[in-house]
């Protein structure tokens, strides 16, 4: 199915409800190749250990959570959204989230992982953190895009010095994640997004360490 913006509302709905499915049961498509580690000849490409393999499974099924999220976000938002070119850029960016989530879960899966057992959830309250930013119109909804990429950046900053050093393919996802998300963030600002007040900052900061401390383990 189409990830093109429907004409009908209703074909809308249904192009959106297909893509909260498969963000959530993991069968979303990749439109780009997965970024590839550079090995240098003779090297492995995955020379592991199992406790090195465990914490990389957990960074990267926070990673693919907070793919999750950013699929409900930037759904409830674009639908809530007044501005016809503001829909497009939130679709754009959505596109760029599906390969970060296909990528995550095909990371998962080399590793011998699953993705957090709390997807449906975690999909669900983004949702509805996406729809009071969306109603709360499109200059806050952009404020609230460019504060959750922020918060992203220095979350995947972390997760580069967290990651086995050896760890390479996983690094090579995290940092292009990475790019994708400043680049994300500086289209929201572009776009006149207006500064979040400091409680709903702090607020968004301690729901997201509930987050990763739990899709971490679970």
């Amino acid at each position: 199915m189409s990830s093109k913006l429907a004409n009908h509302p209703v074909d809308g709905l249904i192009i959106e409800f297909d893509r909260a499915l498969r963000s959530i049961v993991g069968a979303t498509p990749m439109r780009r190749p997965i970024p590839v580690a550079q090995v240098e000849s003779g090297e492995l490409l995955d020379g592991l250990t199992e406790s090195e393999k465990k914490h990389s499974a957990g960074l990267m099924r926070i990673n693919h959570v907070g793919e999750v999220c950013a699929q409900a976000l930037y759904q409830s938002q674009k639908l809530h959204a007044k501005s016809d070119d503001l829909k497009a850029k939130l679709e754009h960016a959505a596109v760029e989230e599906e390969d970060h989530l296909a990528w995550c879960e095909s990371r998962l899966e080399e590793l011998g992982a699953r993705p957090s057992l709390l997807n449906p959830l975690w999909y669900a309250g983004s949702f509805l953190l996406g729809s009071a930013a969306g109603l709360a119109g499109d200059k806050v909804s952009l404020g609230f895009v460019a504060e959750t990429e922020k918060q992203v950046e220095h979350h995947l900053d972390g997760h580069l010095k967290e990651l086995p050093s050896n760890d390479r393919q996983s690094r090579a996802i995290v940092a292009q994640m990475r790019a994708d998300e400043i680049e994300h963030g500086q289209m929201a600002i572009r776009e006149g997004g207006v500064e979040l007040p400091a409680p709903i900052q702090s607020a968004m900061k301690i729901m997201a360490k509930v987050m990763t401390f739990t899709a971490y383990r679970i």
